[in-house]
């Protein structure tokens, strides 16, 4: 399986944070629910970090089950209005946005 996840570093806006979670609720899930090929779709909150560890305020992760599937994702029509639909919720964010894709390791 893959798992490629995106890494919100930085800060929800001061008193957005339930716009934000709504948002993403609202407009944003709908659309990653339907990339082809996506297994899972985990929406995560940061509720406490270590000390001095970056801050993650939301991180996306979905699962498909191999490399091409994933590719085909990131190509998708869905993928691209998923994105111009992204840019409401920056307006509520300050910071960046990274991604990183593993190999998840079934035992």
């Amino acid at each position: 399986m893959i798992i490629r996840q995106a890494f919100f570093e930085g800060t929800i806006h001061a008193g957005q944070e339930e716009a934000f979670k709504a948002y993403i609720a609202e407009k944003l899930m709908p659309l990653w629910l339907a990339f082809p090929g996506v297994r899972e779709v985990r929406v995560l909150y940061n509720i406490e970090r270590d000390e001095g560890a970056p801050a993650y305020s939301f991180v996306l992760s979905t699962m498909y089950e191999s490399r091409e599937a994933l590719a085909a994702a990131l190509d998708s029509a869905v993928r691209y209005e998923s994105r111009d639909v992204t840019k409401g919720l920056l307006e509520m964010f300050d910071g960046h946005i990274h991604h990183h894709v593993f190999d998840l390791a079934l035992s």
